[in-house]
């Protein structure tokens, strides 16, 4: 299973692009548009993802926000799947505290059994809510002691995906069905294969836990860019090579949002900046629309978020959105960059990546 995983993981850059590109989708809702509008957008998106040469896709879970619809990352990439043949399909993440283990590894097996081959699972420790929406979650107000929690869990999943606790552990006899797929090797031998596990952080822990286990790591650039060298530098310290891989595999999540006029990218960064401004203000909503945004009056403390906010959006035309993206690539490192375009129409994200992967000459359909 080494093998394949550390294949899968690694993927192969198109075109000019210096690293793979992938995307990350957050379903995002756009004010007069439905939740039923974002999916469709996303089975668009991941369609022109495919035909393209964009190496996975991933999305992310996200509760009680109005303009996410994302609660549910294993519904989606089933859908996703059934729409799909050859893209990779992960969770960029399954928040791991807000599920037991077991029930993780029962429905990302299934999506394996589905898509044998395609299937990522990235994991996070943070609730990817706020706190009383994560009390309902885990039925429990004890939201820390899930945090801390994190290395056991991850342990205990990980024997679940590859159905191997050891005799005598009371979950010994206990099964995540569908369990391990046999792949089948050219040479026709047949091994247990499960998706690879990816870490997900916008911290050191994370990182270090990544890097100690010999797992690659996904950072969370898009908005807490100011850990981004750190974090990545720590994962490279402390990496241990494992059965998984032999040196460190580092991706970033990236905003970024190209246009075929500067002044679109703009607007339509100033709506998705709004719609941060309204989230860390506890009034979460859907994406407006960027005559909204035009038209709202910013306090100069907004003004102050919404400029710091977007000077880590790479935004405008194809080829400034290109250089910014090569630009960050050089300066972390990244082995892989995943992009996540933020913006209130469907029509305007999926613009935005059929943009960028002209910019790079990535492959066109037949």
């Amino acid at each position: 299973m080494a093998a394949d995983a550390a294949e899968e993981i690694r993927g192969t850059a198109h075109g000019t692009a210096p690293v793979p590109l992938s995307v990350l989708d957050l379903v995002t809702v756009g004010a007069g548009r439905t939740a039923t509008d974002a999916l469709r957008t996303s089975v668009d998106i991941v369609r022109l993802a495919e035909s393209r040469g964009f190496h996975r896709y991933w999305v992310a879970e996200h509760h009680s926000m109005p303009g996410v619809a994302s609660s549910s990352p294993a519904v989606i990439l089933a859908h996703l799947a059934a729409h799909t043949g050859r893209i990779r399909l992960g969770s960029g993440g399954v928040m791991l505290p807000n599920h037991a283990p077991l029930v993780i590894a029962e429905q990302f097996g299934t999506l394996e059994a589905m898509a044998p081959g395609r299937i990522d699972l990235g994991l996070g420790r943070a609730p990817g809510t706020d706190g009383a929406t994560a009390a309902a979650l885990r039925r429990s107000d004890r939201l820390n002691e899930g945090a801390d929690d994190f290395p056991q869990q991850l342990a205990e999943l990980t024997r679940f995906l590859d159905d191997d606790f050891p005799d005598g552990h009371p979950y010994r006899r206990i099964h995540a069905v569908p369990g391990p797929v046999q792949a089948t090797s050219p040479g026709g031998v047949q091994s247990p294969h499960r998706p690879p596990i990816w870490l997900l952080g916008s911290s050191g822990f994370s990182a270090r836990l990544a890097g100690m286990l010999g797992l690659p790591f996904a950072f969370a650039h898009h908005f807490s860019a100011q850990n981004t060298v750190p974090a990545l530098d720590l994962y490279r310290e402390t990496f241990r090579p494992s059965e998984v891989l032999d040196a460190p595999y580092a991706l970033i999540g990236v905003s970024a949002l190209a246009t075929d006029d500067e002044k679109e990218a703009r607007r339509q960064v100033l709506a998705a900046a709004l719609n941060m401004v309204r989230l860390r203000t506890g009034r979460p909503g859907l994406v407006p629309t960027p005559e909204e945004a035009e038209a709202y009056d910013f306090s100069p403390m907004e003004r102050e978020f919404i400029d710091s906010w977007n000077a880590n959006v790479i935004h405008g035309t194809p080829d400034e959105v290109r250089t910014g993206l090569d630009d960050l690539q050089k300066r972390t490192g990244a082995d892989e960059l995943m992009i996540t375009a933020n913006a209130h129409g469907g029509d305007v994200r999926l613009r935005s990546y059929e943009l960028i992967a002209d910019a790079y000459g990535l492959p066109t359909p037949a």
